[in-house]
């Protein structure tokens, strides 16, 4: 059989004509052209060149074997191609998990983001609990999870996101909207909206209220930040939740206002351990912070700004 080497200069001496050419093309000697070319010969057990006039003319078997040869050399530039946009991060796929919230909100407007200057990506994108998107993690269902913390398994690492907080969202005609920040003890004389008992970021509003010794109206219990956002925005009450999503789907007659004292929040970025990373999965978490970065910098979020940076578990 003929190697790739033979194929390669048979197929430079078809374009250019000569062994000179053939050489310059592919930045190799002419004496190593006519050597491959000489063994190529030998292995086919045919002549597929004539000298004329100083140039190598190809014999009728040359002329039979260059559209194979033509057609070979396509699919490699194609697969040159493919490999430059995988490396590039404009091909493949994005499997990505994440809490509510996070997939509701910024996550989504990041994928959208990236896919704009991407057309050729795929994305596969699961709204979950925290504990079911650290689960998808470590059955490699997705090569990445965003979620709150803690997350406590040995079969991933983590590297902090975002640090947020629980915060007040209400109405900007509600009587503590003129207040720059909200202090847990003017709940009292409100209606408030929070999450189920079962929900993970309820433990922090119940202790956020208990320390303050208050036990306020809790008018309504939902599961996602959206429902409890969508709640106050029919002025239902004052919505306890972690307001980042408004950054992304900001609504028209809301305000958000900082909740004293602040509980902080970490959302996480969580991988398998050792786990191999795309290249097109680091593009994307890049663009991912910034936009996060960019929320914070100019209010988007309706959060105080906390110190980020990325500190790996």
């Amino acid at each position: 059989m003929l190697s790739m080497r033979h194929i390669e200069v048979f197929h430079a001496i078809m374009q250019t004509g000569s062994v000179t050419g053939a050489a310059r093309l592919l930045n190799i000697s002419q004496p190593a052209v006519s050597s491959v070319l000489k063994h190529c010969e030998a292995r086919a057990r045919m002549k597929l060149f004539t000298r004329a006039g100083g140039r190598l003319q190809p014999t009728p078997e040359a002329i039979a074997l260059f559209p194979d040869v033509s057609a070979l050399y396509g699919r490699l530039d194609a697969m040159d191609r493919l490999m430059q946009d995988l490396a590039g991060g404009r091909l493949g796929t994005l499997s990505l998990a994440a809490s509510f919230p996070v997939a509701n909100g910024y996550l989504a407007k990041a994928v959208a983001t990236f896919l704009e200057e991407r057309p050729g990506v795929r994305v596969v994108l699961q709204s979950l609990t925290s504990p079911q998107v650290v689960d998808r993690v470590v059955s490699r269902e997705v090569e990445l999870g965003i979620a709150y913390e803690p997350v406590v398994n040995a079969q991933v690492e983590t590297e902090v996101l975002i640090r947020s907080s629980i915060a007040c969202v209400m109405r900007d005609d509600h009587p503590l909207a003129a207040n720059k920040a909200i202090n847990v003890r003017d709940l009292a004389d409100y209606s408030i909206i929070t999450y189920l008992p079962q929900a993970m970021l309820r433990s922090h509003v119940d202790r956020i209220l208990s320390q303050a010794g208050i036990v306020p109206h809790v008018a309504v219990q939902v599961s996602l930040s959206l429902t409890g956002i969508a709640l106050a925005y029919y002025g239902t009450g004052i919505a306890l939740v972690e307001p980042f999503l408004l950054a992304s789907i900001p609504l028209p007659g809301l305000v958000t206002r900082p909740l004293r004292p602040h509980v902080e929040l970490e959302t996480l970025l969580v991988r398998a351990r050792a786990a191999p990373r795309s290249e097109i999965m680091a593009q994307f978490v890049a663009l991912l912070r910034r936009q996060v970065h960019d929320a914070l910098e100019t209010g988007h979020a309706g959060l105080p700004p906390f110190p980020q940076g990325a500190r790996q578990r």
